[in-house]
Protein backbone atom coordinates (compact mmCIF):
# COMPACT_ATOMS: atom_id res chain seq x y z
CA UNK A 1 0.00 0.00 0.00
CA UNK A 2 2.83 2.40 0.89
CA UNK A 3 4.47 1.82 -2.52
CA UNK A 4 1.15 2.57 -4.19
CA UNK A 5 0.82 5.91 -2.40
CA UNK A 6 4.45 6.71 -3.20
CA UNK A 7 3.86 6.12 -6.92
CA UNK A 8 0.72 8.23 -6.80
CA UNK A 9 2.63 11.03 -5.08
CA UNK A 10 5.33 10.92 -7.77
CA UNK A 11 2.70 11.13 -10.50
CA UNK A 12 1.07 14.04 -8.67
CA UNK A 13 4.30 16.05 -8.32
CA UNK A 14 5.13 15.47 -12.00
CA UNK A 15 1.64 16.65 -12.96
CA UNK A 16 2.09 19.77 -10.84
CA UNK A 17 5.49 20.48 -12.42
CA UNK A 18 4.01 20.39 -15.91
CA UNK A 19 1.16 22.72 -14.97
CA UNK A 20 3.51 25.29 -13.43
CA UNK A 21 6.09 25.02 -16.22
CA UNK A 22 3.40 26.09 -18.70
CA UNK A 23 3.09 29.32 -16.69
CA UNK A 24 6.74 30.12 -17.38
CA UNK A 25 7.90 29.36 -13.84
CA UNK A 26 11.24 27.75 -13.05
CA UNK A 27 10.70 24.31 -11.51
CA UNK A 28 13.34 22.23 -9.76
CA UNK A 29 13.61 18.49 -10.30
CA UNK A 30 11.32 16.51 -7.97
CA UNK A 31 13.31 15.68 -4.85
CA UNK A 32 12.33 12.54 -2.92
CA UNK A 33 12.40 12.83 0.86
CA UNK A 34 11.56 10.21 3.46
CA UNK A 35 7.80 10.80 3.32
CA UNK A 36 7.25 13.17 0.41
CA UNK A 37 8.29 14.52 -2.96
CA UNK A 38 8.95 18.22 -3.28
CA UNK A 39 9.71 20.82 -5.92
CA UNK A 40 10.95 24.39 -5.57
CA UNK A 41 9.20 26.94 -7.77
CA UNK A 42 11.12 30.14 -8.62
CA UNK A 43 10.15 33.42 -10.24
CA UNK A 44 12.73 36.24 -10.15
CA UNK A 45 13.59 36.67 -6.45
CA UNK A 46 10.51 34.86 -5.12
CA UNK A 47 10.23 31.20 -4.24
CA UNK A 48 7.69 28.68 -2.97
CA UNK A 49 7.76 24.97 -2.36
CA UNK A 50 5.19 22.33 -3.32
CA UNK A 51 5.23 19.11 -1.32
CA UNK A 52 3.28 15.92 -1.99
CA UNK A 53 3.26 13.57 0.99
CA UNK A 54 2.62 9.84 0.90
CA UNK A 55 1.63 8.09 4.10
CA UNK A 56 -0.56 5.34 5.46
CA UNK A 57 -3.63 7.59 5.05
CA UNK A 58 -2.95 8.45 1.41
CA UNK A 59 -1.50 11.37 -0.53
CA UNK A 60 -1.63 14.99 0.58
CA UNK A 61 -0.34 18.11 -1.17
CA UNK A 62 0.97 21.26 0.51
CA UNK A 63 2.00 24.69 -0.76
CA UNK A 64 4.63 26.38 1.42
CA UNK A 65 5.75 29.99 1.15
CA UNK A 66 4.79 33.57 1.90
CA UNK A 67 1.08 34.00 1.00
CA UNK A 68 1.69 37.70 0.31
CA UNK A 69 4.10 37.10 -2.59
CA UNK A 70 3.06 37.14 -6.23
CA UNK A 71 4.47 33.68 -6.90
CA UNK A 72 2.53 32.14 -4.00
CA UNK A 73 -0.73 33.59 -5.29
CA UNK A 74 0.05 32.43 -8.84
CA UNK A 75 0.88 28.87 -7.81
CA UNK A 76 -2.03 28.70 -5.37
CA UNK A 77 -4.43 29.81 -8.10
CA UNK A 78 -3.02 27.41 -10.70
CA UNK A 79 -3.18 24.40 -8.41
CA UNK A 80 -5.69 24.76 -5.60
CA UNK A 81 -7.80 27.37 -7.37
CA UNK A 82 -8.45 24.99 -10.24
CA UNK A 83 -9.52 22.16 -7.97
CA UNK A 84 -6.49 19.95 -8.55
CA UNK A 85 -6.56 18.94 -4.91
CA UNK A 86 -10.27 19.25 -4.21
CA UNK A 87 -10.38 15.75 -2.75
CA UNK A 88 -7.50 16.37 -0.36
CA UNK A 89 -6.98 18.19 2.92
CA UNK A 90 -4.33 20.72 2.05
CA UNK A 91 -3.81 22.02 5.57
CA UNK A 92 -2.55 18.83 7.24
CA UNK A 93 0.35 16.44 6.80
CA UNK A 94 0.91 12.86 7.87
CA UNK A 95 4.22 11.97 9.50
CA UNK A 96 4.82 8.70 11.34
CA UNK A 97 8.00 10.03 13.02
CA UNK A 98 8.42 13.76 13.44
CA UNK A 99 9.60 16.64 15.61
CA UNK A 100 7.10 19.17 16.93
CA UNK A 101 8.05 22.63 18.24
CA UNK A 102 6.20 25.31 20.17
CA UNK A 103 6.98 28.21 22.51
CA UNK A 104 5.70 29.74 25.73
CA UNK A 105 6.19 33.02 27.57
CA UNK A 106 6.19 35.41 24.62
CA UNK A 107 3.21 37.36 25.96
CA UNK A 108 4.53 37.74 29.51
CA UNK A 109 6.36 40.93 30.54
CA UNK A 110 8.12 38.98 33.28
CA UNK A 111 9.95 35.75 32.71
CA UNK A 112 11.66 33.79 29.97
CA UNK A 113 10.78 32.88 26.41
CA UNK A 114 10.95 29.09 26.14
CA UNK A 115 10.95 26.99 22.97
CA UNK A 116 10.61 23.21 23.14
CA UNK A 117 11.04 20.51 20.51
CA UNK A 118 9.68 16.97 20.95
CA UNK A 119 10.32 13.88 18.79
CA UNK A 120 7.61 11.21 18.59
CA UNK A 121 6.88 8.04 16.64
CA UNK A 122 3.78 5.88 16.23
CA UNK A 123 4.14 4.28 19.67
CA UNK A 124 4.91 7.41 21.69
CA UNK A 125 2.12 9.26 19.88
CA UNK A 126 -0.41 6.69 21.12
CA UNK A 127 0.96 6.87 24.67
CA UNK A 128 0.93 10.68 24.72
CA UNK A 129 -2.65 10.77 23.48
CA UNK A 130 -3.65 8.29 26.20
CA UNK A 131 -2.49 10.67 28.95
CA UNK A 132 -4.44 13.53 27.35
CA UNK A 133 -1.70 15.62 25.76
CA UNK A 134 -3.31 18.70 24.19
CA UNK A 135 -2.59 22.40 23.78
CA UNK A 136 -0.96 23.66 27.01
CA UNK A 137 -3.40 26.59 27.17
CA UNK A 138 -6.13 24.09 28.13
CA UNK A 139 -4.43 23.17 31.43
CA UNK A 140 -3.78 24.78 34.80
CA UNK A 141 -0.21 25.30 36.02
CA UNK A 142 -0.53 22.32 38.39
CA UNK A 143 -1.74 20.05 35.59
CA UNK A 144 1.08 21.27 33.36
CA UNK A 145 3.66 20.07 35.88
CA UNK A 146 1.96 16.65 36.17
CA UNK A 147 1.83 16.29 32.39
CA UNK A 148 5.45 17.41 32.05
CA UNK A 149 6.57 14.49 34.21
CA UNK A 150 4.36 12.00 32.34
CA UNK A 151 5.53 13.21 28.92
CA UNK A 152 9.19 12.84 29.86
CA UNK A 153 8.59 9.28 31.05
CA UNK A 154 7.13 8.43 27.64
CA UNK A 155 9.58 10.20 25.32
CA UNK A 156 12.75 9.77 27.37
CA UNK A 157 15.43 12.23 26.24
CA UNK A 158 13.82 12.86 22.85
CA UNK A 159 13.21 16.53 23.54
CA UNK A 160 15.10 19.83 23.63
CA UNK A 161 14.38 22.95 25.69
CA UNK A 162 15.70 26.38 24.73
CA UNK A 163 15.10 28.72 27.67
CA UNK A 164 15.92 32.37 27.02
CA UNK A 165 15.89 34.14 30.36
CA UNK A 166 15.14 37.89 30.39
CA UNK A 167 18.74 39.10 30.51
CA UNK A 168 19.68 37.05 27.43
CA UNK A 169 16.33 37.84 25.81
CA UNK A 170 16.97 41.58 26.07
CA UNK A 171 20.41 41.16 24.52
CA UNK A 172 18.91 39.19 21.63
CA UNK A 173 16.19 41.78 21.13
CA UNK A 174 18.84 44.49 20.78
CA UNK A 175 20.41 42.37 18.04
CA UNK A 176 17.26 41.14 16.24
CA UNK A 177 14.92 44.04 17.11
CA UNK A 178 11.99 41.70 16.50
CA UNK A 179 10.30 39.07 18.69
CA UNK A 180 9.46 36.76 15.79
CA UNK A 181 13.10 36.74 14.69
CA UNK A 182 14.14 35.68 18.18
CA UNK A 183 11.58 32.87 18.05
CA UNK A 184 12.78 31.85 14.60
CA UNK A 185 16.32 31.61 15.96
CA UNK A 186 15.19 29.62 19.04
CA UNK A 187 12.96 27.22 17.07
CA UNK A 188 15.80 26.56 14.63
CA UNK A 189 18.25 25.92 17.46
CA UNK A 190 15.85 23.44 19.10
CA UNK A 191 15.23 21.71 15.75
CA UNK A 192 18.94 21.50 14.95
CA UNK A 193 19.75 19.92 18.31
CA UNK A 194 16.93 17.36 18.17
CA UNK A 195 17.66 16.45 14.54
CA UNK A 196 21.22 15.62 15.62
CA UNK A 197 19.87 13.39 18.42
CA UNK A 198 17.19 11.58 16.41
CA UNK A 199 18.17 11.86 12.71
CA UNK A 200 14.53 12.78 12.05
CA UNK A 201 14.03 15.18 9.13
CA UNK A 202 10.29 15.85 9.53
CA UNK A 203 9.29 18.89 11.58
CA UNK A 204 5.95 20.52 12.40
CA UNK A 205 6.02 23.94 14.03
CA UNK A 206 3.27 26.15 15.35
CA UNK A 207 3.20 29.13 12.98
CA UNK A 208 4.01 32.48 14.59
CA UNK A 209 5.14 34.63 11.65
CA UNK A 210 6.74 34.54 8.23
CA UNK A 211 7.76 30.96 7.39
CA UNK A 212 11.17 32.21 6.27
CA UNK A 213 12.14 33.05 9.87
CA UNK A 214 12.81 29.43 10.86
CA UNK A 215 13.89 28.36 7.39
CA UNK A 216 16.52 31.09 7.09
CA UNK A 217 17.97 30.19 10.49
CA UNK A 218 18.07 26.50 9.54
CA UNK A 219 19.78 27.36 6.27
CA UNK A 220 22.49 29.23 8.20
CA UNK A 221 23.07 26.06 10.21
CA UNK A 222 22.95 23.88 7.06
CA UNK A 223 20.11 21.85 8.57
CA UNK A 224 17.84 20.29 5.94
CA UNK A 225 14.40 19.15 7.08
CA UNK A 226 10.83 18.80 5.84
CA UNK A 227 9.40 21.76 7.74
CA UNK A 228 5.64 22.27 7.93
CA UNK A 229 4.46 25.40 9.75
CA UNK A 230 0.78 25.78 10.56
CA UNK A 231 -1.55 27.86 12.70
CA UNK A 232 -3.03 25.97 15.67
CA UNK A 233 -0.16 23.51 15.41
CA UNK A 234 -1.05 22.05 18.81
CA UNK A 235 -3.54 19.78 17.02
CA UNK A 236 -0.45 17.70 16.27
CA UNK A 237 0.57 15.58 19.27
CA UNK A 238 4.30 16.42 19.23
CA UNK A 239 3.58 20.16 19.01
CA UNK A 240 1.11 19.89 21.90
CA UNK A 241 3.71 18.01 23.95
CA UNK A 242 6.28 20.69 23.13
CA UNK A 243 3.86 23.41 24.22
CA UNK A 244 3.44 21.67 27.58
CA UNK A 245 7.18 21.22 28.18
CA UNK A 246 7.84 24.84 27.22
CA UNK A 247 5.11 26.19 29.51
CA UNK A 248 6.31 23.98 32.38
CA UNK A 249 9.64 25.84 32.31
CA UNK A 250 7.81 29.16 32.38
CA UNK A 251 5.75 27.94 35.36
CA UNK A 252 8.98 26.97 37.15
CA UNK A 253 10.49 30.43 36.61
CA UNK A 254 7.44 32.25 38.00
CA UNK A 255 7.25 29.90 40.98
CA UNK A 256 10.92 30.41 41.93
CA UNK A 257 10.84 34.20 41.48
CA UNK A 258 7.60 34.51 43.45
CA UNK A 259 9.16 32.48 46.25
CA UNK A 260 12.29 34.66 46.14
CA UNK A 261 10.35 37.93 46.50
CA UNK A 262 7.67 36.63 48.83
CA UNK A 263 4.74 37.56 46.61
CA UNK A 264 3.30 36.44 43.28
CA UNK A 265 5.03 37.61 40.13
CA UNK A 266 2.14 37.93 37.65
CA UNK A 267 2.02 36.68 34.09
CA UNK A 268 0.82 38.70 31.10
CA UNK A 269 1.18 42.44 30.62
CA UNK A 270 -1.70 44.04 32.54
CA UNK A 271 -1.69 46.97 34.97
CA UNK A 272 -1.06 44.50 37.82
CA UNK A 273 2.25 43.65 36.13
CA UNK A 274 3.21 47.35 36.16
CA UNK A 275 2.42 47.64 39.87
CA UNK A 276 4.56 44.61 40.73
CA UNK A 277 7.40 45.78 38.47
CA UNK A 278 7.41 49.19 40.17
CA UNK A 279 7.49 47.44 43.52
CA UNK A 280 10.52 45.37 42.50
CA UNK A 281 12.20 48.52 41.15
CA UNK A 282 11.70 50.24 44.53
CA UNK A 283 12.79 47.11 46.41
CA UNK A 284 15.95 46.49 44.37
CA UNK A 285 17.18 48.55 41.41
CA UNK A 286 16.91 48.91 37.63
CA UNK A 287 19.62 46.32 36.90
CA UNK A 288 17.81 43.64 38.88
CA UNK A 289 14.46 44.42 37.29
CA UNK A 290 16.00 44.22 33.81
CA UNK A 291 17.01 40.64 34.61
CA UNK A 292 13.34 39.78 35.14
CA UNK A 293 11.49 41.52 32.30
CA UNK A 294 11.28 41.74 28.52
CA UNK A 295 12.31 45.37 28.24
CA UNK A 296 10.81 46.13 24.81
CA UNK A 297 7.23 45.65 26.07
CA UNK A 298 5.20 48.86 26.30
CA UNK A 299 5.01 48.36 30.07
CA UNK A 300 8.56 49.67 30.32
CA UNK A 301 7.54 53.10 29.03
CA UNK A 302 5.61 53.86 32.21
CA UNK A 303 7.78 51.88 34.61
CA UNK A 304 11.09 53.49 33.66
CA UNK A 305 9.85 57.04 32.99
CA UNK A 306 10.49 58.14 36.56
Amino acid sequence: MQDSFQKKALMEIEKISKILAKEGLSISKADKKLYNYEIIVNSKSEQVKVLVYFGKKGVKSILQGNPETKIYKTVNNQLFGKGLFDDQKVDDVVFRDYIGTDESGKGDYFGPLVVAAVFINDQTKIELEKIGVKDSKLFSDNNIKVLESSIKKIIGDNFVIIQINPEKYNQLYESFNNLNKIMGWAHAKAIETLVEKTNCENVISDKFGNEKLIKDELKKKNVKVNLYQTAKGERFTAVAAASILARAKVVDWFYLKSKEFGYEIPKGGSEVVNIVANGILDQTDKDNLLKMIKFHFKNSQSIFKK
